[in-house]
């Protein structure tokens, strides 16, 4: 199937299932609503599942790695062979992700999306060895857009079938933080000041060039914000079109995905302008401290399950997010009812 039609499979959640997901919390012995998110998150999960028996099975983190063209700007601390470095360490299970990923019971799947130099040991899926220079081109086609994007979608697929219940997202290439600035400020017609951080830490000369670089490619290519594809093409990157890709899977294939990040947000974002439904498979792990993450967040009708300044990557936030699900339902689980013990349950409060 081409991108449209798998797009067209993603239906609603399942009702029945969500209302007795949280007529199951109403019964246990604790007050009503008193996990907050946790609660809603399980409830979402059951929409997504179709059944209130709720288990996260086997989890994993899709890392999508790519390079980015507009790094020749000078928006970066580092260069861009720190992308294959860092990726390669996640094949060690040497990188910070791994180390929590093994805290959390999950799997770490890097992937190479469009990395300029490739990396021993970590998948290869590659688009096309690096975007183009979005100040002076194109980032890519609009074919290379849609193939990552139908990549994001078939790795969730084989996730699916290997027995995983949840994904984690995670990113690693240099330049990502420019790439979703310019993205979120094309769909929602902001100025880029207004929505660019200084990533992984730049001077204030340097944010000065990254919030130049992103105005000249938005008045130079005119990204249309109603067509997700064109504002990826670009002004976008192909780890960005491979966490899109991973949303869309997850709505397609029935499994939640933790959204981490500012840069795995924008990916849900343009997930969204494809395909509305999509937003019953996202699950909002923490708010990132980058500016306009929070913002973002808003936009998607998302809550932020952790608020804890994280800025690291790698998908690190997402995996933080796991054991509070673990914790949740071994409460869901597990927790007796106000029936077990005779007592009277408490009642919803509408006032």
């Amino acid at each position: 199937m081409n991108l449209q039609e798998l797009l067209q499979t993603i239906t609603p959640p399942d009702e029945g299932a969500m209302q007795a997901a949280r007529d199951h919390w109403n019964g246990i012995a604790k007050p009503i609503g008193s996990l907050g998110l946790l609660e809603d998150a399980v409830v979402q999960i059951a929409g997504l599942s179709g059944s209130p028996r709720v288990s996260l099975g086997k989890r994993a983190v899709l890392v999508m790695c790519a390079d980015n063209g507009v790094v020749a700007e000078g928006v970066t601390q580092t260069g861009q062979e720190v992308t294959a470095l860092v990726a390669g360490n996640m094949v060690k299970h040497d990188s910070s992700v791994c180390r929590m990923a093994e805290v959390a019971g999950a799997d770490v799947f890097p992937i190479d999306m469009g990395m300029i130099a490739p990396a021993a040991g970590v998948r290869d899926c590659h688009i096309r060895r690096g975007t183009g220079n979005f100040v002076r081109e194109r980032a890519m086609t609009r074919e290379e857009a849609a193939q990552a994007v139908l990549t994001g979608i078939r790795l969730v697929g084989e996730l699916k079938d290997e027995g995983y219940g949840v994904v984690a997202t995670g990113e690693m290439g240099i330049g990502n933080t420019t790439t979703s600035s310019a993205m979120m400020a094309a769909f929602l017609g902001l100025e880029p000041g207004s929505v660019t951080g200084r990533g992984a830490g730049l001077s204030d000369e340097g944010l000065k060039r990254k919030i130049r670089a992103i105005e000249t490619a938005l008045k130079l290519h005119r990204p249309d914000p109603a067509d997700a594809l064109d504002v990826l093409s670009k002004v976008g990157g192909l780890d960005i079109a491979g966490i899109c890709g991973t949303f869309l899977g997850g709505a397609i294939y029935r499994i939640p995905v933790l959204v981490d990040g500012f840069i795995s947000a924008v990916g849900a974002l343009a997930a969204q302008r494809l395909a509305p439904l999509s937003r019953h498979a996202m699950l909002a792990a923490h708010v990132s401290a980058e500016p306009a993450a929070a913002r973002l967040l808003e936009v998607l009708g998302l809550k932020p399950m952790i608020t804890a300044g994280l800025r690291l990557g790698e998908g690190t936030g997402a995996v933080a997010a796991l054991p509070l699900l673990d914790m949740a339902l071994a409460v869901y689980d597990g927790m007796v009812t106000f029936d077990n013990i005779g007592m009277e349950a408490y009642e919803v409060n509408l006032k």
